[in-house]
């Protein structure tokens, strides 16, 4: 015969099982009018064959894809360098790319060549499929200082004007996705939050380059400014 104890454990485990999946599992976020996609420099410079071809970062191209279905604001970069940029290692005499630099502005990665305006490599990539996207901010077209935010320049002064339009449209929340992690999308997720805006990346629509530790110091920045890490799967 059942005692009062197995008898109120059996109706919380009916009760539980009642809820679940919905619940009980974390609900998933929806974007709303108030929410924006970044898509950051998925171009073919930093795809297989490019010239700074981030490992593995074709695979982020479906799953922007998909992700975007979900979102009415969609905002797009494009690294759109001048030729002979500072940031190239091959303007520096005797430097070679992944070495840094001293700056006025700072420490500077040196590349290789990279998204050169108006070359094929700058190109976004043609199987990205995002109609919707309603602008393309292009960023690191001043010859002498680097841009791997799509808000703010490297010399952290120098805006690209997107705070002012996202919220000239009342967004409030943004997701970031796209090449690389460490970098670009790093960077765009830290200025995102000093504009005040709740900021999500969404990891598996991203890839890093990772030299020198820069993978885990990102997620780690990223953390302490309040950036959010989440999944393609969260998004409903």
């Amino acid at each position: 015969m059942l005692d009062r104890r197995q008898i109120v454990a059996g109706l919380g485990a009916a009760a539980l099982a009642g809820l679940l999946p919905d619940e009980l599992l974390a609900a998933a976020i929806k974007p709303d009018d108030a929410s924006a996609l970044l898509v950051i420099d998925v171009q073919n410079c930093f795809l297989p064959g490019g010239s700074l071809a981030v490992k593995d970062g074709e695979q982020v191209v479906p799953v922007i894809n998909k992700i975007a279905k979900s979102f009415a604001n969609v905002v797009m970069t494009q690294d759109w360098h001048t030729p002979g940029h500072v940031s190239f290692a091959s303007v520096h005499s005797g430097k070679k790319p992944f070495e840094t630099i001293d700056l006025a502005y700072g420490k500077q990665v040196l590349w290789p060549d990279h998204c050169v305006q108006g070359t094929d490599g700058a190109s976004l990539s043609k199987d990205l499929a995002i109609p919707q996207a309603e602008l393309i901010i292009r960023k690191g077209f001043h010859k002498d200082v680097d841009s791997y935010s799509a808000f703010t320049e490297a010399d952290g002064k120098t805006t690209t004007g997107l705070a002012a339009y996202l919220k000239a449209r009342k967004v409030k929340r943004v997701f970031v996705a796209g090449l690389a992690t460490d970098f670009c999308v790093a960077w765009t997720a830290l200025d995102a939050r000093k504009a005040g805006f709740e900021t999500y990346v969404v990891e598996d629509a991203c890839r890093g380059i990772d030299t020198q530790g820069s993978l885990a110091k990102a997620w780690t920045d990223m953390a302490k400014a309040g950036v959010k890490r989440i999944q393609s799967s969260d998004i409903a």
